[in-house]
């Protein structure tokens, strides 16, 4: 069984890289372009395929890892919630597929808290691990739902969302290859990323924020 699951894991690493790559050359150049929708597309199937592969391996003899399955979901939701958010350009209402992938995360988030404060409260290590990304699934999700119930009056929000949850995927990238490329598994390793791709979240909102009409006084 070890033999099969080192090669889900070599499978699983090998996607995860052309998730790293991809996803950190689809920042680098010109937004909206022919390179950057299929780097963007290169992006997504390398992060759900190793996403997908994690899954499985994370229930495995001498591999079980309920954070990591978490993780996996996660990520999974934010590259779909991601490539879903551009549909918004011209439909007006979310479907059922929306709330069933928002639903799901916002189920796993809950989870998620909810074992970090059990970790927490028994003074287990990294415990509040489970509490800080459940957090931001709980945010996100909370988000969506925000969204779907006012999508003709805040239209616009889908490219802030597509930004935001693409980029949130990409930090997952960039947080494995610190955590399990690397070496480095501490909480500042898992943290650093999530924070720094946050503030780089809010600046692109900001820049794609419509710009206030001055008043001039005449």
């Amino acid at each position: 069984m070890e033999p099969a699951i080192k090669i889900l894991i070599y499978i699983h690493a090998f996607f995860g890289g052309i998730g790293l790559i991809t996803g950190i050359g689809s920042i680098v150049v010109k937004k909206g372009g022919k390179l950057h929708k299929r780097m963007g597309k290169l992006f997504s199937v390398g992060m759900i395929t190793s996403s997908l592969i994690s899954i499985p391996v994370c229930w495995m003899p001498n591999h079980q890892n309920i954070f990591l399955f978490l993780i996996g979901l996660f990520t999974i939701y934010l590259v779909v919630a991601g490539n879903r958010a551009l549909n918004f350009k011209t439909k007006t209402k979310a479907d059922l597929t929306d709330y069933i992938i928002s639903g799901s995360m916002l189920f796993f988030s809950v989870i998620m808290i909810s074992i970090g404060i059990y970790c927490q409260l028994l003074h287990i290590a990294n415990g509040i691990l489970f509490t800080f990304f459940g957090g931001f699934g709980l945010y996100m999700t909370v988000k969506d739902f925000i969204f779907y119930k006012n999508v003709s009056e805040i239209k616009k929000e889908w490219l802030s969302k597509h930004i935001g949850k693409m980029i949130g995927a990409l930090i997952a990238s960039i947080t494995a290859f610190i955590v399990a490329g690397i070496g480095l598994g501490n909480i500042i390793a898992w943290m650093t990323p999530s924070i720094l791709g946050t503030l780089y979240i809010i600046y692109w909102n900001r820049k794609i924020a419509p710009k206030a009409v001055k008043l001039v006084e005449i």
